[in-house]
């Protein structure tokens, strides 16, 4: 058996948190490895490149990653440029103007090694089941890894293992959405109906629009990436009626009794801007453009035709119950796809041989549960935590970014960062400096899928828009002094480059979804 000692770190995922997680490893001058199922950096952005972020450029960049950036691109003749910091980027910007970049600079500026295409199969202790205690704190790692297609496909490559002093899983919930079915379980005939499932956040306006144009579209959820998919959808239809297209159609159902949580305020709002997305959506309803189904239970999903016909015809059919203009009854409706925002989940079956403190609701380590809980914190009010929050029976492993909140919804891409500065610190032995976490956060919300909206083409707000998110916002906090996170290089750390002052606001992460995103609830 081999011990830990000058192993590497593995790092699962190559997206902002993994990313960030690496810099303050080689900050810190421990080796990081990371490991990516997709084709390059941030691959699960890229998945919803067309949607446009919530927060601006400037609390999207991590302190540790801004720095080992810059430092990488001196001397070259295009060096890193920090983007506008007021402008909101798309999946796509977020990925092609500092993912990838960040991923070449670990690579070529601090010597990490990225592994794209490769998939982890399991993690475990090295000699060592789940079961055996003896000696077990002494044992490195083992992850099992697969190299071939990013989609999992036959013909993969051959599997390998590698041996790691520590494990830091930053692979996400987006590839784990949560099922149809009101029991947690796939909704019978779901498996079957695979090829009729758009995802969350489809681009209904771009790469996908023939996909829906001239179709039926069933959308279930109530969180905000079901308002922007419908949204799109009814600008579709908008779009083909003007062109003498007709034939796009909308149904949208809903757990719940009433959509008036995510319709908010409306009009009648504080803040007017605050309730644009919800007005719309509302307006558009009443209107007839979008049919709204509520108390829906999904029973059934039966393909109605063989998969080789015309796809104009190929329909799946969804059975199960919904109450339908204020009359309770059968639901049995015919639709080419369905645009399932159900929310995610954590993909903990990699995980089964190690030993893990998880909540039992939640699926998150069980010490920050309480502050991440949905039904108590929105966007702007988890506090801060590190390492010693995150820490497992199995010292050395921890989940961070989405994946730490498992099955929560409300994930702050500024708490990740913090998440992976302290471990990378407690991992090179700064127990001061692990302990001590803080965050700096706004004293006016960033975390409205409206700001998105109210920007102009290139991703900018104005000044005056970004006020009307002010302390009445989904996630403010009470004005006045906040904790201030230092993104100073840490002291005795490996030079990357010059120290700055990270004054940086908490940041929602990724896609607008609000603070009730896949929660198809009442």
């Amino acid at each position: 058996m081999t011990t830990a000692q000058n192993l590497p770190v593995v790092v699962i995922g190559a997206g902002p948190v993994g990313l960030a997680a690496a810099a303050h490893l080689a900050e810190r001058g421990l080796e990081p490895l990371v490991i990516e199922a997709g084709d390059g950096a941030g691959a699960a952005v890229a998945q919803w490149g067309h949607v446009r972020l919530f927060s601006p450029w400037r609390y999207d960049v991590d302190a540790a990653a801004r720095r080992l950036l810059t430092a990488a691109g001196a001397g070259r003749a295009e060096p890193w440029t920090e983007p506008e910091p007021d402008a909101l980027p798309t999946g796509a910007e977020l990925v092609e103007r500092y993912l990838a970049p960040l991923a070449d600079a670990l690579v070529t500026g601090a010597g990490a090694q990225v592994r794209y295409r490769t998939r982890v199969l399991a993690v475990t202790k090295d000699g060592a089941d789940r079961s055996r205690s003896l000696g077990r704190e002494r044992l490195p790692y083992l992850v099992r890894l697969t190299t071939g297609p990013a989609d999992g496909s036959a013909g993969a490559g051959t599997v390998e293992e590698i041996r790691a002093q520590a494990v830091i899983d930053a692979s996400g919930t987006y590839d784990q959405p949560n099922p149809l079915g009101t029991s947690g379980l796939p909704t019978l005939g779901e498996p079957e109906s695979a090829r009729f499932l758009a995802g969350a956040l489809p681009d209904v306006l771009g790469r996908d629009r023939e996909r829906f144009a001239g179709r039926h579209t069933l959308v279930v959820g109530m969180g905000h990436s079901a308002a922007n998919t419908l949204l799109s959808l009814v600008e579709l239809a908008e779009q083909e009626a003007a062109q003498g297209t007709e034939g796009t159609r909308i149904t949208w159902a809903i757990r719940g009794g009433s959509p008036r949580r995510l319709y908010g305020g409306g009009t009648g709002d504080d803040l007017p801007a605050r309730g644009l997305l919800g007005t719309r959506l509302r307006d558009a309803v009443e209107a007839g453009r979008i049919e709204l189904l509520t108390r829906v239970a999904i029973d059934r999903l039966e393909p109605a035709t063989d998969p080789s016909t015309d796809p104009a015809n190929d329909t799946v059919r969804v059975l199960g119950s919904a109450r339908r203009d204020g009359d309770d009854g059968a639901l049995d409706l015919s639709v080419h796809q369905i645009a399932a925002a159900t929310g995610f989940r954590p993909d903990l079956a990699m995980l089964r041989e190690v030993r893990l403190d998880l909540d039992p609701v939640v699926e998150a380590p069980r010490q920050i549960a309480p502050l991440i809980d949905p039904n108590f914190h929105s966007c702007g009010t988890v506090p801060a935590h590190g390492e010693a929050e995150l820490t497992h029976p199995d010292a050395g492993f921890y989940l961070v970014g989405m994946k730490s909140y498992g099955r929560a919804p409300t994930f702050l891409l500024a708490t990740g960062y913090e998440q992976v500065r302290s471990i990378a610190a407690a991992l090179a032995g700064d127990r001061a400096a692990a302990d001590a976490v803080e965050l700096n956060l706004p004293e006016t919300g960033v975390c409205s899928s409206d700001l998105a909206l109210a920007a102009d083409a290139d991703g900018k707000v104005s000044p005056d828009e970004l006020a009307a998110y002010g302390s009445s916002s989904c996630c403010s906090v009470p004005a006045g002094p906040q904790q201030v996170s230092i993104g100073a290089a840490p002291s005795g750390a490996t030079p990357l480059g010059e120290a700055l002052v990270d004054t940086t606001p908490v940041t929602p992460v990724g896609f607008s979804t609000g603070v009730v995103h896949g929660r198809s609830g009442d």
